[in-house]
């Protein structure tokens, strides 16, 4: 059984997301999440390539306590893009990845992260970014769906199997590739980037019961819609469409009526589904990260969330906090194998 803490922490922008990170930053940031009660932390080889796990490593290798999740999918080769910043990471380590979600790729982007880390362990290994938003052409994305559904879960069983890590599940920004990997395999947890937040509730409709049938566990990541939430103008790490803007400016419309912070109920509502274990906004500095920690223990009036649903900006049948500006236990994972 894995436990994770309520409110956990992304590490992408500490590896230097669309823009560069300090280190001094990065690492006060982990320092301020850990002083703060966080012990759960998501990050990626992808993540600057390999410049967030080696920040999260750092900052966690002296704290037993936490829960480190990374992924695999994506292994690390010498020498820079020629344009890092068409990446995303304009201030990477240089390195350029290389798509493999075979069983030895597997294997080996396992070994290669926890050198990276610097640890002897990592808690949850989630197959990243397979469907097309990643992989548009369609037989390259079908080919690499076959090896990780194939190859990559034999790899991923088998470490589990062994104890070498916890509990497994993939990382994605997709509802519909979500739903095909659990028709294949024994799936512990899902990190869903994006698609169930107060701007999206369609993983209602057939994911989150699907879920619930097969006894996986979901990680929101994104719970900001990559911006839009919070004040910025980005949806899905794009200029975000005039509708959705528009939709935000009502949905703000009522929290101002009820006196509450848009991005706190943006962080509340995900956490009100009894499947989510855990939300995990990221933040690129201390700053930011106490903003988020703010707001999930800022008191959000029921009322609130009636008026976003008779207003239909919420779905009908969203689960809403039955209390909030709380600090709950940490909700547990069950893992394979374990009754439920």
């Amino acid at each position: 059984m894995v436990e994770l803490t309520q409110l956990g922490m992304g590490c992408a922008p500490i590896g230097g997301l669309l823009d560069k990170v300090t280190h001094t930053d990065a690492m006060e940031t982990l320092e301020v999440a850990l002083n703060s009660g966080i012990r759960y932390f998501d990050t990626a080889p992808f993540y600057g390539f390999g410049l967030s796990e080696r920040r999260v490593g750092d900052a966690l290798r002296d704290h037993p306590d936490t829960i480190v999740s990374t992924k695999v999918g994506r292994l690390l080769a010498r020498g820079s893009w020629e344009n890092p910043s068409e990446h995303g990471w304009p201030a990477a380590l240089p390195f350029h990845h290389v798509y493999d979600y075979g069983y030895d790729g597997v294997m080996r982007s396992y070994e290669d992260s926890l050198q990276r880390l610097g640890m002897d362990h990592i808690d949850i290994l989630f197959v990243h970014d397979i469907g097309s938003f990643t992989h548009p052409d369609p037989a390259e994305e079908a080919r690499h769906f076959q090896d990780a559904m194939s190859g990559g879960y034999r790899a991923l069983n088998e470490l589990r199997k062994a104890g070498d890590i916890k509990a497994i599940g993939i990382g994605v920004n997709e509802i519909d590739v979500s739903l095909r990997t659990l028709d294949h395999g024994d799936w512990d947890v899902f990190l869903l980037a994006g698609r169930y937040t107060l701007l999206e509730q369609h993983a209602l409709d057939e994911l989150f019961p699907k879920c619930e049938r097969s006894g996986t566990s979901i990680v929101i990541g994104g719970p900001y819609n990559s911006g839009i939430l919070v004040g910025g103008n980005t949806w899905n790490y794009a200029e975000a469409p005039d509708e959705l803007t528009r939709q935000v400016a009502a949905i703000r419309s009522i929290c101002d009526r009820h006196q509450t912070p848009l991005p706190a109920a943006a962080l509340q509502f995900c956490l009100a589904h009894p499947i989510v274990q855990s939300i995990i906004p990221g933040a690129r500095n201390s700053r930011e990260l106490r903003q988020s920690i703010e707001w999930i223990n800022t008191f959000v009036p029921a009322e609130l969330w009636a008026d976003l649903k008779s207003e239909g900006l919420l779905a009908a049948d969203a689960p809403t906090p039955v209390r909030s500006g709380k600090s709950d236990p940490p909700r547990p994972i069950k893992t394979a194998g374990e009754p439920s």
